[in-house]
């Protein structure tokens, strides 16, 4: 019977720091194939591989397309691609972005689900939001075995608590553990095979880049009158839960803490939108006030001079909420906006 002998790794904020680490600690024997996502800007200069490769015993590698995997090697996601693994070679995916990001880990960890079942073991690390958790769920329900950086140990515990809130996660440990927990899985064999899901292999061709299927979606999805942050379309919630999650039909996706911290910053600039355009007002109503003053337009002047101060009053009210606002900063959507691309797309893989 086959062993355990695929690993996948996801993590976000204090995610290089833990995987240097991790790969230090694993033995220069070790046999297993290792895929890693950690969120990085569209920008990124794909300078991970050369970095986790200075603390590995073992084979360090930025991914690339059509690549046939290796055992003994690592794998690690290129900036503004998904990582996914089908049939035993490496895919990048320019699909929507999940969660905000691209690479993000959920179609990693479905995609590795989907090629090796119960052979696989999805790992989720230290990060902020939830970005990993209905992957993670995915690769249980196709028979992989599951850990998480305990909570309490991460850098940012928001990914593991997310994970463990969104299925049976099998194992919990800390960073100082989990190498020695990964070589005593990847001795162990593996289960027998799981179909896998229809829903599963859907969104792992999303993240290929593959059009959307209008009737799939509806089949795993309810349109919900909520909107796309990215394109504005209509959202579909996702059947298959926890976590709760949403697609819209271009294929972006979100959990719903995701989509909540994103909608946090967009009524926070529309606020201060608000605020400019009735500081605007203010400034335009003095001065017509003035001018009808010099023209010796009393009654003009004294309206636009009440509408001036009824501004004046709207607007310190928008600016006292933005100020309370600013010193109570959900950790959240600090996360989200600093997931956001540094650019906006064009064209392909929205």
């Amino acid at each position: 019977m086959d062993r355990r002998d695929v690993i996948a790794l996801g993590g976000s904020a204090g995610a290089v720091g833990a995987l240097k680490q991790l790969l230090r600690e694993l033995p220069p024997d070790f046999a297993a194939t290792l895929f890693v996502v950690v969120h990085v800007g569209a920008l990124g200069k794909n300078l991970l591989a050369e970095i986790f490769a200075h603390h590995a015993t073992i084979s360090v590698k930025t991914a690339v397309d059509g690549e046939r995997v290796l055992p003994g090697s690592v794998y690690v996601a290129p900036a503004d691609h998904h990582l996914l693994v089908i049939d035993g070679v490496t895919r990048l995916g320019r699909g929507p972005r999940e969660n905000l990001a691209r690479p993000a880990v959920d179609p990693l960890f479905r995609s590795v689900a989907m090629t090796y079942g119960p052979r696989a073991i999805g790992v989720v690390l230290t990060g902020m939001l939830n970005d990993g958790a209905a992957g993670l769920a995915d690769l249980k329900r196709c028979g992989g075995v599951t850990v998480v950086q305990n909570p309490a140990d991460a850098a940012a515990p928001d990914m593991p608590l997310g994970a463990l809130a969104a299925t049976n996660v099998d194992y919990r440990a800390p960073l100082a553990d989990l190498a020695s927990l990964l070589v005593e899985l990847t001795t162990e064999e593996a289960g027998p095979p799981v179909p896998v899901p229809d829903d599963i292999r859907f969104e792992v061709d999303i993240a290929l880049g593959r059009q959307v299927d209008a009737a799939l979606m509806t089949g795993i999805a309810d349109a919900v009158p909520l909107s796309c942050p990215a394109c504005g379309g209509v959202l579909s919630q996702i059947k298959n839960c926890p976590p709760l999650r949403f697609r819209c039909q271009l294929g972006h996706a979100y959990t719903s803490d995701i989509l909540s911290a994103e909608n946090e910053c967009s009524v926070d600039e529309a606020v201060r939108v608000a605020l400019r355009i009735i500081e605007e007002r203010v400034t335009l109503s003095e001065k017509m006030a003035d001018d009808a003053g010099r023209n010796g337009l009393q009654a003009a002047a004294a309206a636009n001079r009440r509408r001036a101060e009824e501004m004046r009053e709207h607007a310190e009210t928008l600016r006292r909420a933005i100020v309370g606002k600013s010193l109570k900063v959900p950790a959240g959507e600090i996360h989200a906006q600093n997931l956001s691309p540094a650019a906006p797309d064009e064209g392909e893989g929205l």
